[in-house]
Formats: structure tokens, C-alpha cells, sequence
């Protein structure tokens, strides 16, 4: 598994091959993404998480993608610390990911990522995000159910109100509950929800809910949520529209990768930076030069 997630992430010529041997495996883990601002305890919740689900017998699969530096690249990918405990498991798979400059607060091979968990066997994969603003929602376009975390003193409703994320949020769940200021925190979430926010899609009655991940608090009522939400993905027929939606995007991402690649190979007088002279001193302009470009690229 480690060996294939390190193919995806480097694109090796061999990724097409092995998509193709997986995807007849894929489709029966319930993809869970796992999101919230830094510092409301993601990673401790995902770790409680994946304890709660060992208990029911259920393979567990995690992503935590860490943002990579702008500077010099690199990712601590440190999520794997505060999950030591499941190390030697062999009903959970934890793997770090950095996002390489991708935006989003996901990893460009994320998706590609899950396929490879889901073929697997995992029950649950659990991917969680690097901690997001209020426009870094790509995680509601990946997972089956979407989880936003908040904590006390990180924003009144009004905020939380702002947040991209919190219109395609599933279950909302205030985390370190055990400091002051939770249940107003969680009473502003839920006025937010029936006066501000629009409704959830389907008529989704999305919960919120309460608890303490260090101490293991609420992680039970946490997981009946979820599961409730994966009975109402299929009895509405939502889980089949999510992820057509889903492979539509991925398509498009992979179409676009490759175009992209084609317009790399182009050099000398077929290149962009030729037709880009030509924008410059007014003999063409950009829309013309698009379609040359275009008209020249042969997707990689």
C-alpha cells in the first residue's frame, strides 16, 4: 500500500496500469474527510476516531496531509506522532502527505490516494485536511461525509457563519469541550444553522455535537452520527451523486494535468514563451495565442 501511495504521489509511469487494476476493488469505504481551522485538535480526534472503529472490527485507513513549505518544500508530516498508538495495528494504514503547493488544504494525489486504501479493504478512510480557511473546501468534493471541527474561543457564530466550508459540512462537532465556552460555542454553531446557513443537501439534518478527544469523550455519539449519515447517503441517493461528482472532477484534474504537461514539452517556436513575445508586441492577442497553444499540444 505504502509503495503504491508513493507511486501516485510521484505520478511514476506505471500510475495509469495500476488505476486500472483497482478500480474494479473500489467503492465500498465510506470516505470520511476530517477538517477544521489549526489548533481544534484534528488529529487527536482522528486518532480517537480510529480507536472507536477498531472496537466495532472495522479496517481504518487515514491520510493526514500536511502543508509543504513555501519555502523550502518540505512538510513536517508530524500528524503520524499524535498516532502513535496505532502503529502497530494491522487494521489501521496511517499515511502522511504533503500538499506540495496544492491549495485546498488537500494533497494533488489524495483522491488517487483513497482509491488505493478503498481497493485495500478499509472500511472507513479517514483524510484529513490541513487546517483550512474560509475558502478551502476541496475536502466536501472528496469524502462521503464531511466533518468540521471547531473549539471554543476560535470564533463566535458570526464567524463560523463566514466560513466556505461550513455550507457543505455533514456533522459539525465542537472538540475540547471540556473548556469554558463550549456549549455557547455549540449554541451559536446550531442558531447559525437554522437561521444563517442554508440547509444541508438532501434535507440533511446535520448534528452538532460535543466532545473531548484527549479524554475520549463523545467519540461514540461522534461515530453513531457518521454511520447515520452513510444510512442516509444511501437511502437518498446521495452517495451515488457525490461521487459522480467526484470522478467528474478527478477526470477533469487528470485532463487538465495532462494539457498542462503538453504545454511544458512545447519548446522553440511552438512554445509559450514564443506566442507570449507576440501577445507582447500586439500581433496576436491572448485568446489567439490560446488556441495555438492549444492547437499545438499534444496531452502527455
Amino acid at each position: 500500500m505504502a509503495r503504491l501511495i508513493s507511486l501516485v504521489e510521484d505520478r511514476g509511469p506505471g500510475l495509469p496500469a495500476v488505476a486500472e487494476a483497482l478500480a474494479p476493488h473500489t467503492g465500498r469505504a465510506h470516505v470520511v474527510g476530517v477538517t477544521g481551522a489549526p489548533g481544534v485538535g484534528k488529529s487527536t480526534s482522528t486518532s480517537a476516531f480510529v480507536t472507536a472503529l477498531r472496537a466495532q472490527d472495522r479496517r481504518v485507513g487515514v491520510l493526514a496531509v500536511d502543508p509543504s513549505s513555501p519555502f523550502s518544500g518540505g512538510a513536517l508530516l508530524g500528524d503520524r506522532v499524535r498516532m502513535s498508538e496505532h502503529t502497530t495495528d494491522d487494521g489501521v494504514f496511517i499515511r502522511s502527505m504533503a500538499t506540495r503547493g496544492h491549495l485546498g488544504g488537500l494533497a494533488w494525489a489524495t483522491p488517487q490516494a483513497l482509491r488505493v486504501l478503498d481497493a485495500a479493504g478499509c472500511d472507513v478512510v479517514l483524510a484529513e485536511t490541513v487546517g483550512v480557511g474560509q475558502s478551502e473546501v476541496e475536502v466536501a468534493g472528496l469524502a462521503d461525509t464531511t466533518v468540521l471541527l471547531l473549539a471554543p474561543g476560535m470564533g463566535d457564530g458570526v464567524q463560523a457563519a463566514k466560513a466556505g466550508v461550513l455550507e457543505v459540512a455533514d456533522v459539525f462537532v465542537v472538540n475540547k469541550a471540556d473548556r469554558d465556552g463550549a456549549e455557547q460555542t455549540a449554541r451559536d454553531l446550531r442558531n447559525v444553522l437554522a437561521i444563517g446557513a442554508q440547509p444541508g443537501p438532501g434535507g440533511w439534518e446535520r448534528p452538532v455535537l460535543c466532545t473531548s478527544a484527549a479524554r475520549g469523550d463523545g467519540i461514540a455519539e461522534l461515530v453513531a452520527a457518521l454511520d447515520a449519515h452513510r444510512r442516509w447517503l444511501d437511502a437518498s441517493g446521495e452517495r451515488i451523486r457525490r461521487r459522480n461528482a467526484r470522478a467528474a472532477a478527478e477526470i477533469q484534474a487528470i485532463a487538465v494535468e495532462k494539457v498542462r504537461a503538453g504545454i511544458d514539452d512545447l519548446r522553440g517556436a511552438d512554445g509559450l514563451a514564443h506566442l507570449a513575445r507576440q501577445v507582447v508586441a500586439g500581433e496576436l492577442d491572448p485568446y489567439r495565442a490560446a488556441d495555438k497553444l492549444l492547437g499545438r499540444v499534444r496531452p502527455a
